[in-house]
């Protein structure tokens, strides 16, 4: 079971394929991306809702060097292999991409989605990806942030 799971955790060849394939077969592409440091409802509920947009769920996953530069030297709390395996295991995620750089830009150029999704800590000014998804008739949507969950004020907390 947990070897199918891994399936999921794709690199670019494997999951332009993928890609490829199920759109070939008519399905709907949707992408999101994050760095799923520490995986908290705020998380489940953003994918659960983004795979309700279509057929299949995309997730772009920042490396460890990746969160680093944008979180902070003491993080990712969980390394990328975890975090992917832990994404692997939900069930709305259907592919998995680690990428290395800060944003997902070059990602959702690759794999031009039909819908981008992001969580409302974000504005459609800030969504990378957001001006290029809309230029060919994809979507862009936003879905609200669940109060008080958040990857850093749960490590805040713990720090106490």
């Amino acid at each position: 079971m947990r070897e199918l799971l891994l399936n999921k955790i794709k690199s670019g060849p494997e999951a332009e394929f993928f890609i490829a394939r199920e759109r070939f077969l008519g399905k709907k592409i949707v992408f999101t991306n994050g760095c799923f440091d520490v995986l908290h409802i705020g998380h489940i509920r953003l994918l659960t809702e983004a795979a309700s947009l279509g057929d299949i769920l995309v997730v772009g996953l920042n490396s460890d060097a990746s969160v680093k530069r944008l979180k902070g030297e003491n993080r990712p709390i969980n390394h990328q292999e975890i975090r992917a395996e832990m994404l692997a295991h939900l069930i709305p995620v259907d592919c998995i991409l680690i990428f290395e750089e800060d944003t997902p830009e070059l990602l959702i150029h690759s794999i031009k989605p039909d819908v981008l999704v992001k969580g409302g800590d974000y504005t459609l000014e800030q969504i990378v990806g957001a001006d290029f998804v809309k230029s060919y008739g994809g979507e862009v949507k936003i879905f609200p942030t669940v109060e008080g969950h958040s990857s850093s004020e749960i490590i805040t907390k713990l720090n106490g």
